[in-house]
């Protein structure tokens, strides 16, 4: 008799498992779970809902006598469409329940007739009304149900992300047979010391209820668990980071004495602020310890970070070590440059600049001269952080604009086998809690407010009427004819990308034919290649242009005192940091500036956006705002620093959650710096398999 080869014996499915192999499973949902991003049983579970519907008292309208909140079943006889009097779309259903018929009526939501059709077995949960021989219902809660499921009254109902080919009914019942086949095999990750402390049940509670939750109370109970785990990994993957740094790189030892503070300061053709001064001397406290300085400096617009930056590059090279700074663009990188060249004519500093669109031979030499150490000070884009960039003695490394730069792009000129200091700038105030949460770890300095000579910014809001546009365009003129130059921003480069928005050539060529005919207008955009968009941005600079129509590829860095007005249109495209980025390029002169914004916000949150703009000049205020009004967004979300979105906790919504997380894993990492016990191992296991690659955490321990 022949034994089976292994392989050949069927096993039982696990947590690993195709999701195919779940009981009930069938094969026309492979694609569209696919693209939900589900492959395995594990997965599955996972899968938390986007919402819920809590449902009313489920009821026979035949038994109904007045107006009350409730959940019918029925099947659906008719629908139709209509549009009222007034243009709104109308979709109503006429539902079957029983004895008693319901009328289900949605407005201004065309998409209806394409999700429910008659035969369609339905749970409507809304108000019921009586009118006439029927009841009815205007916007209720829908979903489809087959035969075989079992419609409770007063129920928490999960609902999940769709892709088309799976409907809500399917994927309920796909997580509800993996809860029930899978969920004991889950392995907690939380000690149970810590779920002890928190209250928290075990892993096997907590998927059951995000899952079927019996009342909404018990749902946060269970969301809140997964919160404080989610949040909690993630601080304990950034500690876990800055520990394991501090013990495996060793930097240079670059110590201030009077003589090279002196000699620093005195390139400087000003005093330096209190504040400025403050932060001096945090990093010059860093730069004297052999563990790598990894500081956030974070400051308001023109608050004069790049000082503070140029005394710890000079610094490194006052101890015969090269300095680099990294800036996210070439316009940028070439203004960094000349300010440097200029702030160290007549000393013996060797400056250097690499972009990647240089000139072999230029490039060449450049790379020749950072390995020889002829050159001290190198400022260069992303092309830095590459591999045949070697630096003879690598000190510092400064990140200018730091959310430009995913983690591992900040650190890959460490992954070269040098241990610089780091220090990374962000002109974007950060708000409290995304520091907390985001960047644990940092240290972080703050300069709250700029020199006192800044000029001042009067900022308006625009009156899109022809008349008061003109109004504003006249003043633009004026100030023109009296030698100042100015901006105007679009927020498309075509027009053919969103047919209600001002274009950058609309624009221009609008400027160029009527309202400012009588003065040198250039453009300058993304699409632009590197050369033309120096070239412009230099014609600007030297005042061979009045007016330089622009996206927000402006936004950062770009200084031309003489620049003091701003025009903004479609201003409800920005978010209120990239405004007030923006509104920080005419605030850089002698002069006073002026910025005018033209939007056509299409809800109360973009109006808000844009009246706080306009009454508010500190960055800092207006981070918290737009914090509070969107979120972290675009610019503080985990994607922009190269790590997996965070798939329930909510920054905003969370961060008191944020705070306890933070410190608790501050404790347990200094009970045990490595999470080597045994009672940490499967928690070490979760850190490591979410950010051990993205966050170089992966050999700890």
């Amino acid at each position: 008799m022949k034994y089976p080869e292994r392989s050949d014996i069927p096993r039982q499915p696990t947590l690993t498992s195709p999701v195919t192999l779940l009981r009930g499973y069938r094969g026309i949902w492979n694609a569209p779970l696919q693209k939900l991003g589900i492959r395995t049983i594990r997965d599955l579970l996972f899968f938390f809902p986007r919402d819920y519907e809590c449902t009313g008292e489920l009821v026979n309208l035949a038994d109904l006598e007045a107006e009350a909140e409730v959940t019918v079943v029925g099947e659906i006889e008719e629908t139709r469409t209509g549009r009222t009097r007034y243009g709104k779309s109308i979709f109503s259903i006429t539902v079957a329940c029983e004895e008693s018929q319901v009328k289900a009526t949605w407005f201004n939501m065309r998409f209806m007739k394409d999700k429910f059709q008659a035969g369609d077995r339905v749970v409507l949960s809304g108000v019921a009304k009586p009118k006439a021989n029927r009841w009815e219902m205007t916007h209720p809660r829908i979903s489809t149900v087959d035969e075989q499921t079992e419609v409770q009254g007063s129920e928490v109902l999960p609902v999940y992300r769709l892709s088309q080919g799976i409907s809500q009914p399917a994927i309920r019942r796909l997580v509800k047979t993996a809860v029930e086949d899978y969920v004991e095999e889950l392995e907690e990750a939380l000690p149970e010391l810590i779920r002890t402390q928190k209250g928290i049940g075990t892993i096997q509670e907590s998927i059951r209820g995000i899952h079927q939750p019996e009342t909404l109370e018990e749902l946060e109970h269970h969301r809140l668990r997964f919160v404080y785990q989610e949040l909690l990994v993630l601080q304990l993957a950034l500690a876990l980071r800055r520990w394991h740094h501090s013990i495996s790189h060793k930097a240079p030892e670059l110590e201030t004495d009077a003589r090279i503070h002196a000699r620093i300061t005195a390139r400087f053709p000003f005093e330096l602020t209190a504040a400025q001064q403050r932060v001096v001397q945090d990093i010059c406290e860093d730069m004297a310890r052999s563990e790598p300085m990894n500081r956030l400096l974070q400051g308001d617009v023109g608050s004069g970070k790049t000082v503070v930056a140029e005394y710890a590059m000079l610094l490194s090279v006052a101890h015969g070590h090269q300095a680099v700074l990294m800036a996210p663009t070439e316009i940028l990188a070439q203004q960094h440059y000349r300010t440097l060249q200029e702030d160290l004519k007549n000393s013996r500093v060797t400056i250097g600049i690499l972009t990647g669109s240089m000139k072999a031979s230029e490039r060449r030499q450049v790379l020749d001269g950072i390995q020889s150490g002829e050159i001290d000070l190198l400022i260069g884009t992303h092309s830095v952080a590459n591999e045949e960039v070697e630096f003879k003695s690598l000190a510092l490394v400064v990140i200018d604009e730091q959310h430009k730069f995913g983690v591992r792009q900040r650190m890959a000129v460490r992954n070269n086998g040098l241990n610089p200091h780091y220090l990374v700038m962000s002109a974007t105030p950060i708000p409290r809690t995304i520091a907390m949460g985001m960047f644990a770890d940092l240290d972080i300095s703050t300069i709250r407010r700029g020199p006192d000579h800044q000029q001042p910014v009067n900022t308006y809001l625009g009156d899109p009427e022809p008349a008061a546009r003109e109004k504003w365009w006249e003043f633009f003129r004026s100030k023109l004819r009296e030698g100042r130059q100015g901006y105007v921003i679009a927020s498309t480069v075509e027009r053919a990308t969103r047919d209600d928005l001002f274009s950058v050539e609309e624009i221009f060529q609008g400027l160029q034919s009527r309202i400012l005919s009588e003065f040198r207008i250039g453009r300058v955009h993304g699409k632009m290649t590197a050369d033309e968009k120096s070239e412009t941005m230099a014609r600007f600079h030297a005042h061979e242009l009045d007016v330089l129509v622009a996206t927000s590829v402006i936004e950062v860095g770009v200084n031309v005192p003489n620049a003091s007005l701003m025009t903004i249109e479609d201003a409800q495209q920005f978010g209120l940091a990239q405004l007030h980025q923006l509104r920080g390029r005419v605030r850089r002169g002698h002069h006073t500036g002026y910025v005018c914004v033209f939007g056509n916000p299409a809800n109360p949150e973009a109006e808000t956006r844009l009246q706080s703009f306009v009454e508010t000049l500190d960055g800092f205020e207006l981070a918290e705002i737009d914090f509070e009004l969107r979120g972290p967004g675009d610019l503080f979300g985990t994607q922009q620093h190269g790590m997996p979105p965070l798939r329930v906790a909510d920054l905003r919504r969370d961060r008191t959650v944020v705070e306890l997380a933070r410190d608790d894993a501050q404790a347990l990492l200094e009970s045990d710096p490595g999470l080597q016990s045994t009672e940490f191992v499967k928690l070490r296991k979760q850190v490591l398999r979410r950010y051990g690659k993205v966050l170089d955490v992966g050999d700890v321990g």
